[in-house]
């Protein structure tokens, strides 16, 4: 009796799984305009904040496809690639900031879009003394992210490197 029942639910549970598994809605109706505007919303929109030194270096400082931002590690230096502030964390903290800024601005967006954050620096320590700055970026809500301590960044004596993403909703 207790292998008959163990039949009949085994064949009564594997036939409801076949029949929802089977019972697939048909796919929703995409009309061309609709079509026209996903792809339109979906070409990414490239940014260079310091264009010959991005094509130097060989990368692009953000680009957004849709309502999403992704922007490349932003550093302390002048346009032409020379170190600002080297060895003080606070001022290429904040300079690094203030580079995100103008591109979350380029394309309409605040540091409350973002959702992501990381962080890379060469001194944790301090790093973490010159953190308090954030709050004053970050007001509502801070974003998501990771903090690594690196060997090294790409120009000597570059202390810090931060990148982000963001989401607009339109």
């Amino acid at each position: 009796m207790t292998k008959l029942l163990s039949s009949t639910t085994f064949s009564f549970t594997a036939a409801i799984l076949f029949t929802a598994c089977n019972n697939n809605p048909a796919p929703p109706t995409v009309t061309q305009d609709t079509q026209a505007i996903s792809s339109a919303n979906e070409t990414p929109e490239y940014f260079n904040l310091r264009p010959a030194l991005e094509k130097e270096y060989g990368y692009t400082h953000a680009v957004k496809i849709g309502n999403d931002l992704k922007i490349s590690g932003a550093v302390s230096m002048t346009d032409s690639g020379t170190l600002i502030a080297p060895g003080n964390m606070e001022q290429q903290m904040k300079n690094c900031y203030s580079d995100l800024e103008k591109i979350l601005k380029h394309y309409g967006y605040t540091f409350d879009d973002v959702y992501a954050e990381n962080i890379y620096t060469t001194d944790m320590a301090a790093m973490e003394k010159a953190l308090g700055f954030r709050n004053t970026i970050y007001t509502k809500q801070f974003p998501t992210g990771t903090w690594l301590e690196v060997k090294g960044l790409a120009v000597p004596g570059q202390l810090i490197e931060i990148d982000m993403e963001a989401h607009k909703v339109k």
